[in-house]
């Protein structure tokens, strides 16, 4: 699914989403070109656990938390700065 057609399916609730096919522009903008309804959740604080869950759970899956109110998604990339272990 589109992002407009989920926000017409699920209006005004928080969404645990898959990216099914992303990309990401020279700004370091993520677009999710096309994306699954993983879960609804009641609130945003129950999105974001549930996020947490899946993402442990499923690491290499690309799993967002987001509230239907928002016409555009803006999702911004940042680059992980952390310590390599070699």
């Amino acid at each position: 699914m589109i992002w407009t057609d989920i926000r017409k399916a699920y209006s005004d609730q928080w969404l645990i989403v898959e990216a099914l096919e992303a990309h990401t522009t020279p700004d370091m903008q993520r677009h999710l070109d096309r994306m699954a309804v993983i879960e609804t959740c009641l609130d945003g604080a129950s999105a974001m656990k549930t996020y947490r869950r899946l993402h442990r759970q499923y690491p290499l899956r690309e799993f967002y938390f987001i509230h239907t109110c928002h016409e555009v998604l803006n999702i911004r990339e940042r680059r992980w700065a952390g310590i390599r272990s070699e």
